[in-house]
């Protein structure tokens, strides 16, 4: 999915469960079934929606980077009720960074880990 500049891109993060285990599918604005993967080539903003469909109370509280201080992604925020992840990607560091969303949920304390979408940034300089 390419992103352009001052667009709103939106990435609807789907989570059920198959035999009792997380499955997440990644659907985008029109809701077709996507990677979750995204290509930006100027500055930008992804938001990331849950859409919990687990009956376990999923949230949001974080994103694991393998790679954290690659500069691909510059900023991450969460809404106060764990619905949307917001990254910041500022397209000055080419380059791709994979990252994993960090859920909890209300049936235990454990956390639950996304399979890895990825940011790769192709500036047009």
């Amino acid at each position: 999915m390419l992103v352009p500049q001052g667009s709103a891109q939106f990435i609807k993060v789907n989570v059920t469960l198959e035999n009792g285990e997380p499955v997440f599918i990644y659907t985008d604005a029109s809701g077709e079934q996507c990677p979750g993967d995204v290509t930006i080539t100027q500055a930008s903003t992804v938001t990331y929606l849950l859409n919990d469909q687990t009956g376990k109370g999923l949230k949001f509280v974080g994103v694991g980077f393998v790679t954290p201080f690659d500069e691909v992604i510059d900023a991450v925020t969460i809404s106060s009720d764990g619905l949307l992840v917001q990254l910041v990607d500022l397209d000055r560091t080419p380059g791709t960074t994979k990252f994993q969303f960090v859920l909890s949920n209300t049936a235990n304390t454990l956390l639950v880990l996304s399979p890895d979408p990825q940011i790769i940034n192709r500036p047009e300089n």
